[in-house]
């Protein structure tokens, strides 16, 4: 089994079909050239410019523009083989879109590469004048039609996000892939908890990027190629000079463990600049300033990092543009593995690039593509391993609600005798190195939570009776707790479980909170999210009264998953994952009392389809 579009009836016309209706208009080859372009501010930003090969000189073509702080291109150690890929980044990018007649633009955001400047957060705000300033140049010159796109992976996506929001009118069209919308609970604070592991590995990577710490890169999977010499100068610096000027400047770039710990409430700012909150990183902070009339393609994994899948599926709520799309895929960050325990191939066979090409022929080129016949929104189902359709999101579904109930079970029908299960928070649990949170470090992993039967038994568990016929779930499943602990604070972690009949434990989802942002208000215009919505803000903490019973409603993470007859959901419940998130409170683990039955039934609501 494998991810492949083509015999699903999903789409009018999959994307295999569309490359093959659509050849090429020119060959693999290209021109490339480099230069730096001054931004208002003074800084000097490197850029690449590929063409294709083989077109008129007079020729206008829409151009595709990345901007990445992972090195637009590298620079290659004397006698590299021609079959080492200088731009392994934008090298896809290039593939997929020059052929089909597109300029491709790949930048080194200010700090990284081969771009003078520092950085004064992650994905700083002044970056945005950049990314405007940037384009435009690219449209002043000749060979570009004034039409632009931007694409990109993760911080490449959300930099596509911010580069539409700067309002810029050549701007078209966007496609942030595996990208955030709302930096805080996407990425750093998923459920308002820490991410702890994952801000010191970056900050790692990122060092020996920016600083050219080339014994440092090793230790990441994607940059091993030992023909690596570090970033590219580009053609005016034949000497190097004006890039050991500009990797000198890095040094000051900020660093994210002190950078993301000072921002942990919505609305804290840092210490030496109050106003400067998370907002000022994150995509959706400026939709308001979006255009209309620019398309939109979001596209996430269901082992998208902590909270990415939320990010796509948020901003397709959120935007307030005509023309949006949202496909979710099998895939983990970046969509380099297919998550699927029932797969066949490992790698994806979905042609992403294919889909997205279809996506700039029909809003950049303007092109007949039949895009508009199709739904806005394809998702794929784990375990029956195919394809769907739907007019928006969530699909449509039958909620079923399952309540906690004595003997650790699950029951369609609440207790009628309220009662309670003690817990005693476990600060040893965890859930290892195979799981959703890895490839944020840029650390690989092939195999998904295949190590993860048998960690529920230093958890909470309740269990369901065995399904008669398969049932598929696509959405959010949404958790409420009633619960009494002896803190005035514990972080939960609550998983969603497939037993099969043999009673072997497959990891399906999880949603993780901190219970001080319990409280639940209005989502804003640009934050709209499916479940219940928390500010995460300080003026909204609450903290727990010491065995005083509260009521905790959380949305887990997004799937779509079959289980199939005969099979069980079970609902694990933990206090810590200690492989991934800070403690909350440090060095007090809690003794909770989950509530159920009577006017205290803990619960889950479950998206079944019908």
């Amino acid at each position: 089994m494998n991810d492949r579009a083509t015999d699903s009836g999903a789409w009018q016309v999959p994307p295999e079909r569309y490359l093959e209706c659509h050849p090429p208009r020119f060959g693999r080859s290209f021109d490339l050239s480099s230069c730096y372009v001054t931004v208002r501010d003074g800084t000097r930003i490197a850029l690449d410019v590929y063409l294709p090969d083989g077109r008129r000189q007079d020729a206008r073509l829409p151009t595709i523009v990345v901007f990445t702080p992972y090195y637009r291109r590298f620079a290659l150690t004397e006698g590299a083989p021609d079959t080492v890929e200088a731009a392994p980044n934008a090298a896809p990018y290039r593939d997929a879109f020059l052929p089909h007649g597109y300029a491709l633009v790949v930048v080194d955001t200010r700090g990284a590469g081969a771009s003078f400047g520092t950085r004064d957060g992650f994905r700083s705000p002044i970056e945005r004048d950049d990314y405007y300033d940037v384009v435009d140049w690219l449209i002043g010159q000749p060979w570009s039609d004034r039409r632009v796109g931007s694409i990109g992976v993760s911080y490449v996506g959300a930099a596509a996000c911010f580069l539409a929001g700067t309002g810029h009118p050549a701007v078209r069209a966007v496609a942030p892939l595996f990208a955030v919308w709302d930096t805080y609970r996407d990425h750093h604070y998923p459920g308002g908890l820490h991410l702890n592991k994952l801000a010191a590995a970056y900050q790692e990577l990122m060092e020996a990027l920016d600083q050219d710490r080339r014994d440092l890169l090793q230790r990441f999977a994607y940059f091993t190629e030992p023909h690596f010499a570090g970033p590219a100068p580009v053609d005016e610096d034949s000497g190097g000079g004006l890039l050991e000027e500009a990797i000198a400047e890095h040094v000051a770039n900020f660093e994210l463990p002190d950078f993301i710990r000072q921002l942990a409430f919505t609305d804290s700012g840092l210490s030496y600049d109050p106003d400067y909150t998370i907002r000022a990183v994150s995509p959706f902070a400026y939709a308001e300033t979006i255009r209309e009339d620019v398309a939109y393609l979001c596209v996430s994994g269901w082992m998208d990092g902590g909270g990415f899948a939320n990010g796509a599926i948020n901003r397709f709520l959120s935007l307030p543009v005509r023309h949006k799309h949202l496909l979710i895929g099998p895939w983990d960050h970046g969509a380099r593995t297919n998550v699927s325990p029932f797969r066949g191939d490992q790698t994806p066979q979905f042609p992403l690039l294919a889909e997205c090409l279809r996506f700039f022929d029909h809003y950049l080129k303007e092109e007949p593509t039949g895009l508009e016949a199709e739904a806005p929104v394809h998702y794929f189902t784990l375990g029956e391993e195919r394809w769907h359709a739907a007019d928006g999101w969530p699909p449509a579904a039958v909620p079923r609600t399952l309540h906690l109930a004595p003997g650790r079970e699950l029951t369609t029908a609440p207790p009628d005798i309220a009662g309670a299960d003690a817990y005693r928070a476990d600060y040893g649990c965890g859930t290892g190195a195979h799981t959703r949170y890895e490839r944020l470090a840029a650390f690989a992993v092939e195999t998904y939570y295949d190590d993860w039967h048998g960690r529920d038994a230093r958890m909470l568990t309740y269990t369901s009776p065995p399904f008669e016929d398969a049932v598929p779930l696509s959405g959010h499943p949404i958790v409420t707790i009633h619960l009494a602990a002896d803190q005035r604070d514990t972080g939960l972690f609550v998983y969603l479980e497939d037993v099969d009949p043999d009673g072997h434990c497959r990891y399906i989802t999880e949603g993780v909170f901190r219970a001080l942002h319990r409280k639940v208000t209005s989502a804003p215009r640009y934050l709209q999210c499916v479940g219940p919505y928390h500010s995460y803000a300080r003026t909204d903490a609450m903290l727990l009264e010491p065995e005083v019973p509260a009521d905790i409603t959380f949305s887990l993470l997004p799937t779509s998953w079959r289980f199939a007859a005969g099979h069980r959901i079970r609902l694990a419940i933990a206090a810590a994952d200690r492989d991934h998130f800070a403690r909350i409170p440090d060095g007090r683990p809690p003794r909770l009392r989950v509530l159920r039955g009577g006017d205290t039934a803990s619960r889950i609501e479950l998206p079944l389809e019908s």
